[in-house]
Order: C-alpha cells, then sequence, then structure tokens
C-alpha cells in the first residue's frame, strides 16, 4: 500500500523520525536549502506538512504544493504559518495543543527559581571554591506575587504550580477568565506593576509583538524578575538588558528569544540572566506526545474527518 508523502520542515531525532516513516513517506528537509530543493522536486506529490510555529509555512510554498491538503504545527505555536493562505486553498489544519503544556510549565518553574535563587552563579562560586559567606543573599520563591501574561492553558498551568509555592497569582489575558480567583489585571503594565514575578506564556504574532516593553520592565521594578517561555518577540531584548545593566529589574530568565537560534548578544554576558535554548517543550515524554498528535491527526484527515487538534 502506498503511503502519503509527509515534507518534515523541522529537525527530528532519530527514534522519531523512524515512527514517521513507519506512517508515511517522508522528505525531510529541515534546513532552508533542503526546504527549497524538496519543493522544487517533490512540491506536486506532497500531501502532509509538518512544521512548528517558528518554522512555519509561507503563502508561496503553499501555492507551489498542488496536492497538499493537511499542514500542522508540532507544539501548540503556529504563528509563522500563513493560516488564511492555506484555509482559502482548502488545507485543514492542526497543532500540538495539549501535548507539552506540562514540560513547558515545569521549565518554567525550573527557570524561575534557577534565576531568583541565582543557582548558575551559586554552582559556578561552589565550584571555584567559594563559600556562602562571601556571597550575597538571594529571595526566595513562597509567597511572593507572580504575574503570568497569557493565562492560556500552558499559563493555567504554571498557575497551579505557583500555587504550590504559596504565591499569588494574577494575570493579564485577551480576556478575563471567568471562574478563577487569579487577580485579573487589563494591562501587562498593570501586572508587572503588582508582581514580583512576570512570566510570559501568551502567544506570539504581530499582537503580541513587544508587550514587555521599557514600560513594563520599569513598573516590575529594581526587585522584579522577568521569566519568558512563549516567544521571544514579546520581550524588548533592547529594552530587557537595558533594564538589567542598570538595575532597573533584578534578573531574567529566558527559553526564548528574539534572534535564534543566535544566542542574544546583549544579555549573555549579564550574570543576572539564566538562557536556556528554547527547549521547554522538550522532554521524551512531550515530543512523543506531539508526535503521536500528529500522526492521529493525518489518520483522521485522511480518513475525511477533522483533526483532533484543529488550528
Amino acid at each position: 500500500m502506498t503511503k502519503p508523502v509527509l515534507l518534515l520542515l523541522i529537525p527530528m531525532r532519530d527514534a522519531f523520525l523512524a515512527q514517521l516513516h513507519e506512517h508515511f513517506e517522508v522528505r525531510y528537509a529541515p534546513t532552508p536549502a533542503e526546504r527549497a530543493a524538496a519543493i522544487a522536486e517533490h512540491g506536486a506529490s506532497i500531501q502532509l506538512l509538518l512544521t512548528n510555529g517558528t518554522t512555519g509555512l509561507r503563502a508561496d510554498e503553499v501555492d507551489a504544493l498542488s496536492r497538499l491538503s493537511f499542514a500542522s504545527a508540532f507544539g501548540a505555536g503556529y504563528e509563522n504559518i500563513d493560516i488564511a493562505h492555506a484555509r482559502a486553498r482548502g488545507i485543514a489544519l492542526a497543532n500540538g495543543a495539549g501535548t507539552n503544556e506540562d514540560s513547558v510549565a515545569d521549565h518554567t518553574l525550573a527557570l524561575l527559581l534557577s534565576a531568583v535563587r541565582a543557582i548558575p552563579r551559586l554552582d559556578q562560586a561552589t565550584r571555584e571554591g567559594v563559600w556562602r559567606d562571601a556571597l550575597p543573599l538571594f529571595p526566595q520563591v513562597a509567597h511572593k506575587r507572580v504575574g503570568i501574561l497569557g493565562l492560556g492553558a500552558i499559563g493555567r498551568k504554571i498557575a497551579r504550580r505557583c500555587e504550590g509555592f504559596d504565591m499569588s497569582v494574577g494575570y493579564h489575558n485577551r480576556t478575563l477568565r471567568e471562574g478563577l480567583a487569579y487577580r485579573y489585571f487589563d494591562t501587562a503594565e498593570a501586572l508587572a506593576q503588582w508582581c514580583d514575578f512576570l512570566i510570559v506564556a501568551a502567544p506570539g504574532g504581530a499582537a503580541t509583538k513587544h508587550i514587555v516593553n521599557a514600560a513594563v520592565l520599569k513598573a516590575l521594578g529594581p526587585e522584579g524578575f522577568l521569566v519568558n517561555i512563549s516567544r521571544g518577540s514579546l520581550v524588548d531584548t533592547a529594552a530587557l538588558a537595558q533594564a538589567l545593566t542598570a538595575s532597573e529589574i533584578r534578573g531574567a530568565a529566558l527559553d526564548v528569544y528574539e534572534g535564534e537560534p543566535t544566542p542574544p548578544a546583549a544579555l549573555i554576558g549579564l550574570e543576572n540572566v539564566v538562557l536556556t535554548p528554547h527547549i521547554a517543550g522538550w522532554s521524551p515524554e512531550a515530543n512523543q506526545a506531539s508526535l503521536q498528535c500528529f500522526i492521529d491527526n493525518a489518520a483522521l484527515h485522511l480518513a475525511g474527518q477533522p483533526p483532533r487538534t484543529p488550528i
């Protein structure tokens, strides 16, 4: 039986790639050059496509894939997929919503603790033989105020973890979430003014670009910490570097940043910043769940049914 042809635009580890090969005839194109070549050579045969929010799918690529009928993001984000153009072509769209929320929420708390308790700095000092008496004191996380910018599924999981640390939770969202005891703020700046820790968990895209700007950072204040596990575009990197250098905020922890994958030059030399390489949503469990979600959605589509997690 002929397998459906899948264009895979994102890097995939061997074990997961092998699973895709069981179900599809895979055209693997994780680099820009391979992507262009695969579309040019195989565009007329590709039926399915797997990308992610960062890698995306452009309108001209949609036009070049004449048989494409289903495209999906690996993970929840899909900001760089041309949704309108794909829909105009009748292409079914899905994402991996719900597959990596726990991994992201876990990593968020790890970043927060690492930044507030200065774990990387303390680790380095210990390796250099520096004892605690020669080091400053770092604040605790418990009983503080945490502001969550974007209270979607991931934001709510982060909030529940923060409750476990006896933190007070506030949030800013496009709309008020009914039935929640968390305090609502109608602007990001008002939320930052209230909280000790500001966690960015809103979707990427034009509407949220640089929503964390100089004014928001100033409102967060000299004892405040920023954590971003959403998209790099939500935080103005230059404003953040200025705020950190001038002690307008105390610290930051970023899993995402502008200009990925290149580390942000303005931040890498600062000791009050913790950086990880956009890996919050990556774990064996999360990646397997995301992959299985795609396989299941593709099977539903090929059987003439709507995907389980449509965009």
